[in-house]
């Protein structure tokens, strides 16, 4: 079917807009005729998300998706038609790019489509999560809760991130100075010091002579440097947004133990929480297993959690498939357990949130304290080295004076 904009008048003259789905225009006409309205004109319009080159970023911010749903939880919760709540929040003050996107949401759904049919369009904007648990909403009749418990994951999840960001603001300030500060000796203070030392007929120690050598070779080809540096930068970020380089580096972030224990955390958290809230909202096991697989966020647990879901659909039990999967910790091992047991498991897994929010903080607590001291320990012995090597002949010089 296309999507026609029309115009179209009843027998009062009114003017009536809107959009419709219809096979062809004589389709359209027929369809608006049994509704008492008779077809002026119309025109084909594109049924996808709108052009997003002239926004700053090209995505919706996660802000403006979780006031969305917090809206429109209330307006729902208020008695007010699906339709009319969309009617209101497409004027909102939204960003442009947004109010494109729920103006089409808007027009689908007074055609007729349902709420999650009409964002499934829009697969940019809303992710695959957020559509999932639309769906289970509409089908079960709580919208609204829904909603609502999609605003707090999302929260949730800006929160985490921030934390993130914040954590990891002082590490890359110290590798900066690091890099920056050592290029400085070397191209600027070691040859300082060689013409000073050059003009004395002394013998230069082995480690100082190393380091007037690499200061030369730096200083001479640094341009060459910078650009190889910056082109095995480049390879590393392009490769890791491929499919096999984001599982590759997934995978070595699974295996390092100090930075093991802040992914496992992470993936922990997104799972209790995603997972307690589709089955909260009636979804079946399998079905919340498959969306839950999407939203990981580790392509190497992504693929261990498929394995899982295919031994739950042939009747293995949770905990055994999760156990399988050797990734989650003991605790959500056991809270899943429990669960299964008391027929409870979207309710011991929400309750179990804030444990693992937690321990994801602490385990990010502890990757940045760690990365610090490392950080430290190579500046201090770096520059120290260079020290060395530039004061040891002046050292000497000074002895033989006395």
């Amino acid at each position: 079917m296309k999507k026609f904009k029309y115009t179209a008048f009843n027998l009062d003259r009114k003017k009536f807009t809107g959009v419709y789905f219809a096979n062809n225009e004589e389709d359209l006409r027929a369809k608006l005729a049994d509704q008492g309205l008779f077809l002026i004109s119309c025109r084909a319009v594109a049924d996808k998300s709108p052009n997003a080159f002239f926004s700053l970023t090209g995505k919706v911010k996660m802000k403006e998706i979780t006031h969305f749903c917090r809206q429109l939880s209330i307006m729902i919760n208020s008695s007010i038609e699906l339709i009319g709540c969309l009617e209101i929040l497409k004027e909102q003050s939204y960003s442009k790019f947004f109010k494109q996107v729920l103006e089409m949401v808007y027009e689908d759904v007074k055609s007729g489509q349902l709420l999650s049919q009409a964002m499934e369009k829009h697969k940019k904007i809303f992710p695959n999560f957020f559509r999932n648990m639309i769906y289970v909403g509409e089908m079960s009749s709580s919208l609204d809760k829904v909603l609502q418990n999609i605003a707090d994951y999302y929260e949730n999840e800006s929160r985490t991130k921030s934390k993130v960001k914040s954590a990891m603001v002082y590490p890359i300030m110290l590798l900066v100075m690091t890099v920056g500060i050592l290029a400085l000796m070397m191209l600027m203070v070691v040859p300082t010091f060689k013409t000073s030392l050059g003009d004395m007929d002394i013998a230069m120690p082995a480690i100082t002579m190393a380091i007037f050598n690499l200061s030369d070779y730096i200083t001479q080809n640094w341009m060459m440097i910078f650009l190889i540096a910056f082109g095995i930068i480049a390879l590393i970020i392009l490769f890791a947004k491929t499919k096999n380089g984001r599982y590759f580096f997934d995978m070595l972030g699974m295996k390092i133990g100090f930075i093991k224990r802040y992914k496992t955390a992470k993936v922990t958290s997104i799972f209790s929480r995603a997972f307690g809230m589709l089955l909260a909202s009636g979804m079946h096991i399998v079905e919340a297993m498959e969306v839950v697989q999407k939203i990981l966020g580790n392509k190497y647990v992504e693929k261990k959690f498929a394995v899982a879901t295919e031994e739950v659909r042939k009747g293995v039990g949770l905990t055994k498939a999760l156990e399988d999967m050797n990734i989650f910790p003991p605790m959500l091992i056991q809270m899943v357990a429990v669960g299964e047991k008391t027929a409870s498991l979207d309710e011991t897994l929400l309750r179990t949130c804030a444990y693992f929010d937690e321990e994801l903080q602490n385990s990010l607590n502890a990757v940045t304290s760690m990365i610090q001291p490392i950080l430290m320990l190579f500046m201090g012995v770096s520059i120290g080295i260079i020290f060395i090597a530039v004061y040891s002949p002046m050292l000497s010089i000074m002895q033989g004076i006395a």
